[in-house]
């Protein structure tokens, strides 16, 4: 509770809930609002997603004629587009979900309270969309050309494989790695926290080193195509940004330092 809080006295319960109601409606409201506007255009988002494909096919050499997305169900495209509407919006409304929930928790922490937290809630959408752009630039045309190559033109008697993706299987495929990547990105972001709360410490994480690169090798064999170039695509950053938490950690400790001495002169 901040200092005005006290002054105050306390918030009732029910007056907690009352505003916890009110800013879930302006997330739900928001998230709506957004979902109807991007399912308008949702056949142009589609089409933006599915470009890394378009393009990792031409430069295979697909012809035109079969540089396609299929589907085999009459209402797959519909709910495809749903899906798409429906993870654009919740991307857009993030600032506004972040924006509700600092509303709600601000009041009642102290000042230096607010100045930690607030980096945080700026820091995890633009670590997500950073690591989202690494898949749709970097990681899936690498996995897309690795998966292509396994076509074979048939003849003599040998039936041909082809490659011919469905419009939910690839949608699929690039959410989950889009949201992969950006929650593997939000190391420092949840690394950081435990050390403000004392839960991790920079000495910790840095003996520990070891360990959590093995960690992130094995994370990257499970979450990117089985080949060493996209492994490598995703262990490297997250390698570098576990060294930036342990840098994070040190700033907080040695801030967390100077507080508990000037605490102790007053």
């Amino acid at each position: 509770m901040s200092a005005e809080g006290v002054e105050g006295g306390k918030m009732p319960l029910l007056d907690h809930l009352v505003e916890l109601r009110q800013r879930l409606l302006y997330c739900v409201v928001s998230l709506f609002v957004v979902f109807f506007v991007a399912f308008f255009f949702a056949e142009a988002i589609f089409a933006f997603l599915a470009q890394p494909l378009a393009d990792t096919m031409l430069d295979a050499g697909i012809s035109d004629k079969s540089r396609r997305l299929i589907f085999t169900n009459l209402t797959e495209v519909f709910f495809t587009y749903v899906k798409v509407a429906f993870f654009t919006a919740a991307f857009l409304c993030c600032p506004v979900f972040l924006t509700q929930f600092w509303l709600f928790v601000a009041p009642g922490l102290y000042k230096n309270e607010k100045t930690a937290l607030a980096p945080f809630l700026v820091a995890t959408p633009v670590l997500f969309f950073v690591g989202g752009a690494l898949v749709y630039y970097l990681i899936f045309p690498m996995a897309s050309r690795f998966f292509i190559a396994f076509e074979t033109p048939g003849g003599d008697g040998v039936l041909p494989i082809e490659l011919e993706p469905k419009v939910n299987e690839y949608l699929s495929l690039m959410m989950k790695l889009i949201f992969a990547f950006g929650i593997c990105f939000q190391l420092p972001v949840i690394m950081t926290l435990l050390a403000r709360v004392g839960l991790a410490t920079s000495q910790g994480m840095a003996e520990k080193r070891k360990y959590a690169i093995l960690g992130v090798f094995i994370v990257a064999a499970i979450f990117t195509p089985p080949d060493p170039i996209s492994q490598l695509s995703l262990a490297i950053p997250i390698v570098l940004l576990y060294e930036v938490s342990i840098y994070m950690a040190k700033i907080v400790e040695k801030k967390r330092e100077e507080e508990s001495d000037e605490a102790e002169e007053a």
